[in-house]
């Protein structure tokens, strides 16, 4: 049977959800699954929240949320009930999605650096006509890109030209880590469709 929420006398555990929390996970902590579940259940609408404010797009939150739940679960013997319990999940919320936010930084300067990584670097040892045909794709990528609208050009012309990391776009650009993300992904289908459609065969 799951404990009654622990009092709350002052601080951060002031508010009646984080006693509860409190309370549930000292349970668990002794064995109670059915207090475990709960404050699993319970503290998702807060790692969502965490994951939003840290930049992560709304449709990639469920992620942020499995990571946290996983590490909770790694962790939970380190969590002090003499503590508040929503301050200790924030910090491992934030951590999860600053992960989140670092490995996809990653996957999408790859992403956008590889297809443009072939055009940009021509074969010395092509004929001049392959070559000039490269220019013509080139400057084809060139035209498309400068027509993306301005927020998803700037994204590419940051993250994937100049291979700024979302930090310094963001500054660069005051936009946020997130917006950057979603124009970058948004500018990525747009080309991709383009090339799709052999708008840049050079032909």
């Amino acid at each position: 049977m799951m404990t009654e929420p622990c009092s709350a006398p002052s601080g951060l555990r002031s508010d009646a959800a984080d006693a509860r929390w409190c309370a549930w996970m000292a349970a668990a902590q002794a064995g109670d699954e059915r207090a475990y579940q709960a404050v699993l259940r319970d503290c998702v609408p807060l790692i969502r929240a965490v994951a939003r404010r840290q930049g992560v797009p709304a449709d990639r939150s469920d992620d942020v949320v499995q990571d946290v739940l996983i590490t909770v679960h790694q962790a939970r013997h380190t969590y002090d009930p003499a503590r508040s319990f929503r301050a200790w999940l924030t910090t491992l919320a934030q951590r999860r999605a600053i992960d989140f936010l670092r490995r996809n930084e990653r996957l999408l300067r790859r992403e956008v650096h590889d297809p443009f990584a072939y055009e940009a670097h021509a074969d010395l040892s092509a004929d001049p006509e392959t070559g000039l045909d490269r220019a013509s794709r080139l400057a084809l990528v060139g035209r498309a890109i400068e027509s993306l609208p301005q927020g998803q050009r700037e994204a590419v012309e940051q993250l994937a030209l100049a291979g700024h990391s979302l930090a310094e776009a963001a500054a660069t650009t005051g936009r946020t880590a997130g917006a950057l993300k979603v124009n970058l992904h948004r500018a990525l289908k747009t080309l991709a469709e383009r090339f799709g459609h052999g708008e840049f065969s050079g032909g």
